[in-house]
């Protein structure tokens, strides 16, 4: 039987099924297409959501201008210009040449002087030459390891009228008993949490240095001067949670072993606050408890909450009675997302969204804060953004798109959040996305690629203490070895009535122009002096 004769035969209630089945294919094939080309651009593409706008193909780049006058215009007249020679300059040598722009800071990193005799000289006596300037080269170079081991000699002595015996006693550090000096603690701290280099790396690393140190003592140093940072991190998590204006987010962490080979998928959420601090949370989960156990239940007077569309946040805003901003700059990626699809609509989307950005820019530049930005927001951004909203209704009650549609999912996304994404107009305190918080949460992600994930749940809890005020450090430009140097020394002596004076913002004010330092410091700093 042929095909048109089957065809034929069907039924009614067969054509209506075979109609669906479709339907259903093609879906699953646009399905299949759109996550085909997500991992595509995962692996081979652009990551980043730029949008490039390509230029007007009418306008001429400035290298293309002179290309584009024609040789017979009416009135032109080629002048052969005749070739001439000029002298070639010689090269001057690299290393003389960088000496005008240092790249180093001479304050922090040590130079040893290597003298270099001149040919010239050479058998001649101190009577016979004058020397009559110097130029200076340098070279970058590096030992096998920087760590220096503090020898403190201490006399024993005795007296001879009471013929007693006494000695000085050891010099007290930050952890008392250890053998750790603070300033290779806050360095083991900076360098795993900071610049990500494991623990058992950096045992390695004292190896080849020819230090004998056991990788456990590593991990009890490191867990030791986490619970002496702790009663900061709390007073810092304090300030956070008083902020009227508050961002948060959810960020995946591996912690704990689930079963052999396998870890359990635990989460950091970080909360920002108005004062540029930051405090990764750690919690077995991403259930919508978590929201309220951080936050508390007690928000201040007009608090706003700030995040993406995760429906915890609506669910606690609706409960505690907060403001509950969103973020433009994730429904922005909805868009993007379906821009493989259905380009026109998409792109027609994020160039309105993109005016809204430009305001915000423009707004930045002229350094508007207060009133002034709240009305220049409500003179330009709020038509900008009813015209954005009245074009996703139109497109949403217009048919043609499937439900599974990456356009229509951004266009429901929006229609679900249109009054959060309205609340940064009647603000000025309120940011139009959580991209500042986005910024800050990154050294997360950058760990979990050097490190990979935490042994135990208690290390992962570790870690958002330390990276909650290394993070803080780096939004207020405070040098996190220089800091960290100073409160592990301070903490212990400091009244727990003032300990958030040992927080980063604080500290900056207060005791970053004349921090404590470590007894090696004391050393370069005698040895630089008498150089």
């Amino acid at each position: 039987m042929s095909f048109d004769e089957r065809a034929a035969t069907l039924q009614h209630k067969e054509i209506v099924a075979l109609l669906a089945s479709q339907q259903q294919l093609t879906a699953r094939n646009e399905q299949l297409t759109r996550q085909l080309e997500w991992f595509k651009r995962q692996l081979f593409g652009q990551k980043s959501e730029r949008r490039l706008v390509e230029a007007d193909p009418t306008q001429g780049t400035l290298g293309q201008a002179f290309d584009a006058i024609p040789a017979d215009r009416p009135g032109g007249k080629l002048v052969k210009v005749d070739a001439h020679e000029r002298e070639r300059k010689p090269k001057q040598p690299v290393a003389e040449s960088e000496e005008a722009t240092p790249f180093f800071d001479a304050a922090k990193v040590p130079v040893e002087v290597i003298e270099v005799p001149s040919p010239e000289a050479a058998g001649l006596s101190a009577e016979q030459y004058e020397v009559v300037g110097e130029k200076v080269t340098h070279r970058l170079a590096q030992r096998p390891g920087s760590y220096v081991v503090l020898k403190y000699v201490r006399p024993v002595i005795k007296r001879r009228d009471t013929l007693q015996l006494s000695c000085a006693p050891a010099p007290v550090g930050v952890i008392e008993g250890s053998r750790a000096d603070v300033s290779f603690i806050a360095g083991m701290i900076v360098d795993k949490l900071a610049y990500h280099l494991p623990l058992y790396r950096q045992h390695q690393r004292l190896q080849a240095a020819g230090l004998r140190v056991s990788r456990q003592w590593l991990t009890q140093l490191m867990q030791t001067a986490v619970m002496l940072l702790e009663p900061i991190h709390d007073a810092q998590r304090a300030a956070v949670l008083g902020s009227r204006v508050k961002a948060m987010d959810e960020t995946p962490i591996k912690a704990g072993v689930a079963a052999p080979g396998k870890m359990k998928a635990a989460y950091f959420w970080p909360i920002y606050g108005e004062h540029d601090e930051i405090c990764f949370l750690y919690y077995p989960d991403r259930s919508a408890k978590n929201v309220a156990d951080a936050l508390g239940l007690k928000p201040p007077d007009g608090a706003v909450l700030l995040t993406d569309g995760y429906a915890a946040y609506t669910h606690y805003a609706r409960k505690v009675g907060l403001t509950h901003a969103q973020c433009w700059a994730h429904s922005r990626r909805a868009f993007f997302e379906a821009r493989d699809i259905e380009p026109q609509r998409s792109e027609h989307a994020l160039a309105l969204i993109g005016e809204l950005y430009a305001i915000e820019a423009d707004i930045r530049d002229r350094g508007l804060t207060g009133e002034a930005k709240r009305a220049e927001r409500q003179r330009r951004s709020r038509p900008q953004v009813g015209e954005f909203l009245a074009w996703v209704d139109e497109q949403f009650d217009s048919q043609g798109f499937l439900p599974s549609s990456p356009l229509t999912k951004a266009l429901a996304y929006v229609r679900e959040r249109r009054e959060g994404l309205q609340v940064y107009l009647d603000d000025p305190d309120v940011p139009i996305d959580t991209n500042h918080l986005e910024r800050a949460l990154r050294t997360i992600p950058m760990g979990r690629k050097a490190w990979l994930f935490c042994w135990t749940e208690l290390g992962a809890r570790h870690v958002g203490i330390v990276q909650s005020l290394l993070t803080t450090c780096k939004l207020h430009e405070v040098d996190p070895y220089d800091y960290l140097v100073d409160v592990l020394q301070r903490v212990g002596q400091h009244p727990a009535s003032r300990v958030a004076e040992l927080t980063p913002r604080r500290w900056k004010t207060l005791y970053a122009a004349n921090p404590l330092r470590s007894p090696l410091h004391e050393i370069d700093a005698r040895r630089k002096n008498s150089a």
